[in-house]
């Protein structure tokens, strides 16, 4: 697995290697990264075309399920609508805005034999010593091997780089989030319990 930052041209640093969990039968590499002032100094594209066009497309696959078979059936199509009604053109919009080291918001690709596995997308905020998960999408044939782990533990290093002593990640409370939530838990996130309510008027 290769795992890149969204910064070009790459840069290689001297990191540990990353140390698969038992039964973890893939090698695991963690390449190329650049730092928050590295990924300012240079002048070219932070995403380029290719990038985007496959992280949206990976994520609207990712979290289609969630808004057709689980969000949508559990509210109503007024609620649906209303809340969800754009949900692959949003993704649309916010992919092509996830990468903005200018603005503390950054993007690291996990690759396996040249083809896309996952991403991950966060955001710092320095001056509160916060950061968050924006999103974390792997691909249905790259699942269970662990590039969910590394994807995370790849960005929370980076929070820490950039001065983050907390991170904070959103995910849902049903069946659809649950694997998420087991890795979130694996990973030593402690889970609060809050409840979203929905009605049409």
């Amino acid at each position: 697995m290769l795992l890149r930052r969204l910064a070009y041209p790459p840069l290689r640093v001297g990191l540990p290697p990353f140390r698969p969990p038992a039964g973890h039968l893939m090698p695991v590499l963690l390449a190329f990264r650049s730092s928050a002032r590295e990924a300012h100094s240079h002048a070219y594209p932070l995403v380029v075309p290719r990038d985007l066009a496959r992280l949206t497309e990976l994520t609207i696959e990712t979290f289609g399920p969630f808004y057709e078979d689980s969000f949508r059936p559990l509210v109503g199509e007024a609620v649906f609508a209303n809340q969800h009604g754009t949900w692959r053109d949003d993704y649309v919009k916010q992919v092509a805005g996830l990468h903005d080291p200018a603005e503390h918001r950054y993007v690291a690709v996990a690759e396996i034999d040249g083809a896309v596995a996952g991403y991950v997308a966060w955001a710092v905020e320095p001056e509160r010593r916060n950061a968050s998960v924006t999103i974390l999408a792997v691909s249905a044939q790259h699942r269970r091997l662990g590039a969910g782990t590394v994807l995370c533990e790849h960005a929370f290093a980076a929070m820490r780089e950039l001065g983050a002593e907390v991170v904070m990640i959103g995910t849902g409370g049903d069946g659809f989030h649950a694997p998420a939530r087991a890795l979130y838990e694996a990973l030593g996130c402690t889970p609060l319990p809050i409840a979203v309510y929905y009605r049409a008027l």
